[in-house]
């Protein structure tokens, strides 16, 4: 999320063996709260919907392909953001962990 969304982490709270107990980050004005699977809390895929200041920066951002000096988000495409019948240009894009990630800008 740091990479893909220019998230800034919060908080994390990892188990005794690095799991993910929780976690918080920011994008933009939103604070989105995860968490690794568990005893009696399995992981399971999602989709979540957020609004960025740029859907088509943030999509191209999420789809980057690691380079030698840095982490990249390394995403694949779900749907190109496009403008369709409501006020917002959306895209699709899903992690390795099979979360689908619907990005919007409000353009109208």
């Amino acid at each position: 999320m740091v990479e893909a969304f220019n998230a800034v982490e919060l908080r994390r709270i990892p188990n005794e063996v690095g799991k993910l107990i929780h976690a918080e980050v920011r994008i933009d004005d939103t604070v989105v709260m995860i968490a690794d699977g568990g005893d009696g809390w399995p992981a399971m895929p999602a989709h979540v919907h957020v609004y960025v200041r740029d859907v088509d920066a943030i999509y191209k951002r999420a789809l980057a392909k690691p380079l030698l000096w840095r982490i990249a988000a390394g995403a694949i495409s779900v749907q190109e953001p496009i403008k369709k019948e409501d006020e917002d240009k959306r895209g699709g894009v899903k992690d390795a962990g099979d979360t689908i990630w619907w990005i919007a800008t409000k353009v109208e």
